[in-house]
């Protein structure tokens, strides 16, 4: 059961229920604006949406997890992941940074920082860690040509 718990949706849905608490119940009277801090939020949540997408469907045509526990099957170097190497865990940030700006979060902004290191370390390290040790010179040189994040 855990492990199922513990998946990069579940720490998002976390993250963004603190975000939204902290605007619905400790706004300080902080804001970011409201016409255009909601324009560039649902763009950046659209913009995650997207990525995410584009990153499910690369690794559906490749037949490898989307389960980050899981081992994969084949190193995903095409499309969305030729500009990034974790395009999902990018969108990830992406649509907790737009929720943020939508609801005028101003003081969750502390929390996209948060997340990203969290997300990182509980994930994205001992991902790579599996595609090194499984696809070795392959993984190595893919590291070399595309960054972790952008």
């Amino acid at each position: 059961m855990r492990k199922w718990i513990d998946i990069p949706p579940v720490w998002l849905a976390a993250f963004l229920a603190l975000a939204w608490a902290q605007a619905a119940f400790v706004p300080m009277g902080l804001s970011f604006g409201t016409t255009g801090a909601r324009f560039l939020g649902g763009l950046a949540v659209g913009g995650g949406l997207v990525l995410m997408a584009l990153a499910a469907y690369e690794m559906r045509r490749r037949r490898t997890t989307l389960i980050p526990h899981a081992e994969a099957s084949a190193l995903v170097t095409s499309g969305i992941f030729s500009r990034s190497r974790n395009p999902i865990y990018l969108g990830d940030a992406l649509i907790l940074t737009g929720m943020i700006l939508y609801w005028g979060a101003v003081l969750a902004l502390v929390l996209i920082p948060i997340f990203v290191w969290l997300i990182e370390r509980r994930f994205i390290l001992p991902e790579e860690d599996r595609l090194r040790r499984k696809f070795r010179a392959d993984f190595a040189r893919y590291c070399q040509k595309v960054r972790r994040w952008v």
